[in-house]
């Protein structure tokens, strides 16, 4: 997070990056294909997602000022359409472990996988484009009689109920008239 004048900027970009980075990782724990993982099916892209979601991960810290220097947004960029091009082509092309006419049926891991790895790809494209939201305290400033703006003013001390104002030229307005019990 960096400090502006009048409040904090929070990076849009690498936020969404990293929760799409989160999900990808945990797809690779569940089923990519009936009862197979992403661990067990494959035997160097599972390796290669892993180092792709930390050094998104490691991008998000670097946007919020935890880690110097950070890590490029344009660098990020490239490793998430990496990320993306390789869940997708996983899921076009089969892995020779389960390949073939009888193969198993795609799980829920692998599309949550695509899902983390298009939230990667956009997390790091709003990175590129410096998008932020800029937050700006705001201090409440008390109204007259200690009441926050815009309150209702209560009288609780009063013993009678006021009522309601009447039109004007009403009859009750005039001397003498006759008042409603």
């Amino acid at each position: 997070m960096s400090s502006a004048p009048g409040g904090t900027r929070v990076p849009v970009g690498p936020l969404v990056a990293a929760i799409g980075a989160v999900m990808l990782l945990v797809s690779l724990f569940l089923d990519w294909y009936e009862g197979l993982t992403a661990f067990t099916v494959f035997e160097l892209v599972d390796i290669v997602l892993v180092v792709c979601t930390l050094l998104i991960v490691v991008q998000l810290a670097g946007g919020m000022g935890l880690i110097k220097p950070p890590v490029s947004p344009p660098i990020a960029l490239i490793v998430a359409l990496f990320a993306l091009s390789v869940v997708l082509t996983q899921l076009v092309n089969d892995p020779p472990a389960v390949a073939g006419r009888a193969g198993p049926d795609r799980d829920i891991g692998i599309w949550l996988g695509v899902a983390g790895a298009l939230l990667m790809a956009a997390g790091a494209f709003l990175a590129t484009a410096h998008i932020s939201l800029a937050i700006e305290p705001r201090e409440r400033t008390a109204a007259p009689g200690g009441a926050a703006p815009g309150a209702a003013r209560v009288d609780h001390e009063a013993e009678t109920v006021r009522e309601p104002a009447r039109p004007a030229g009403s009859a009750a307005d005039e001397p003498g008239a006759p008042q409603k019990p």
